[in-house]
């Protein structure tokens, strides 16, 4: 699984510019969550598409940058989370037992 380690509020700012050509996903882990522990394995058995980066987050190392993905996306916080960003803006946003590849996949792929 080739996740893309996010760790810093200037890859949000990179993150918002790249998705305006392209698609960009967060994926909010706690690794002191068995849920989010359950959802971040079904992802890895998935498989990260080739096509569309994945941004793993550690809410526990990295709480403000977590703070900053609510406010800038307007979305609630929660743990597990997965976010799809296009155009600068959250287009779909899940979290819990809810995450699921394919739905990732739909909404990224999506216009």
């Amino acid at each position: 699984m080739n996740w893309i380690q996010l760790n810093s509020d200037h890859q949000l700012d990179e993150i918002i510019r790249a998705s305006d050509s392209q698609p960009q996903v967060i994926f909010k882990h706690s690794t002191r969550c068995n849920i989010s522990t359950m959802a971040k394995g079904r992802l890895e058995r998935a498989g990260l598409p080739g096509h569309v980066p994945f941004y793993y987050l550690d809410l526990l190392s990295h709480r403000p940058i977590s703070n900053k993905i609510a406010e800038l996306f307007s979305v609630e916080h929660e743990s597990p989370q997965v976010l799809v960003i296009k155009s600068g803006k959250c287009v779909y946003t899940e979290s819990h037992t809810g995450i699921h590849m394919d739905e990732i996949l739909e909404k990224a792929s999506k216009n």
